[in-house]
């Protein structure tokens, strides 16, 4: 029909432009952020699942470095306890030493200065090794008990119950109990400085140093080698949050990009039919010209 109040040519061009103009400026839009959904309007869905997925991938990040921190604590207290076991190695071999029929008096009471200056070395290792401004091996008295005096809870996850539970407080009271039977001036407890001992002043006396020195060494393995297997644990939790955060990052890149070749092509045909839309609108607006030719 042929009418001068209506032109449905027209009407359906200027749908057609708008529906037009709308998918271009989502397209521009996508390729200008790089992101498939922009907001909650492009893909509700979508939007929840990759919010979701990102906040576990922001815990698991933290958690990977937390991981790292408390394998640097356990290396901290590891290397404290190497020391320790050259220490006692060292006292063990002056006790040997001390406990020979050829050592004089003045021998075995030199090697007792040393032997005792070594208990206080000891001493001050297990008041004094620090991680982050915290004491670790100190034993729990006092304002500044170490932390490796209780047990510890580790975070390794991003929900609440993704922890790791580790207890060195027996290994821990048992070194400082051998070190003690061996070396009467050891303290475990905030002091350093003990008077002259005499573990090492009579052949006699030395000779029974020697097998407590060793089961001080072997107490101190102990928790080397508990200190060494969390460590382990905790660096394999490592890589498998890595692991894991790699796949959740990926599937939510999935979610989120633009396919930037898929884009490219729906804004191109967008462009196209916006300019041929604009030139039909253009043609469909001259039909009413054709109404005045009735008329003459």
């Amino acid at each position: 029909m042929l009418s001068l109040h209506t032109n449905a040519a027209a009407l359906s061009a200027q749908n057609s432009i708008s529906r037009t103009q709308t998918s271009l400026s989502t397209s521009m839009t996508r390729l200008s952020t790089g992101f498939r959904i922009n907001s909650a309007m492009d893909d509700a869905a979508g939007l929840q699942i990759a919010t979701r997925l990102k906040t576990q991938t922001s815990g698991m990040s933290v958690a990977m470095r937390n991981t790292q921190n408390s394998i640097s604590l356990m290396q901290t207290s590891e290397g404290a306890l190497d020391e320790t076991t050259n220490i006692l190695n060292r006292m063990k071999d002056l006790a040997t030493q001390a406990a020979d029929g050829s050592s004089t008096t003045a021998d075995q009471t030199a090697m007792q200065k040393e032997y005792d200056s070594l208990s206080d070395e000891l001493s001050n290792i297990f008041n004094n090794t620090k991680f982050g401004g915290t004491t670790l091996l100190q034993k729990a008295a006092g304002a500044s008990p170490g932390k490796l005096s209780a047990a510890i809870t580790f975070q390794i996850g991003a929900s609440t119950g993704e922890t790791l539970a580790a207890d060195f407080t027996a290994e821990r009271t048992q070194a400082a109990t051998d070190i003690l039977a061996a070396a009467a001036g050891f303290k475990d407890d905030g002091t350093v400085g003990a008077a002259a001992g005499v573990e090492i002043s009579t052949a006699g006396a030395a000779n029974a140093s020697i097998n407590k020195l060793a089961t001080a060494i072997d107490s101190v393995s102990a928790m080397r080698s508990k200190l060494g297997a969390v460590s382990n644990r905790l660096d394999h939790v490592y890589n498998n949050l890595s692991n894991i955060s790699t796949n959740t990052k990926n599937a939510t890149g999935r979610i989120m990009d633009v396919d930037f070749a898929s884009e490219s092509a729906t804004m191109t045909s967008s462009q196209m039919l916006l300019q041929a839309g604009t030139a039909m609108l253009k043609q469909s607006n001259s039909q009413s010209s054709l109404v005045l030719s009735l008329l003459q």
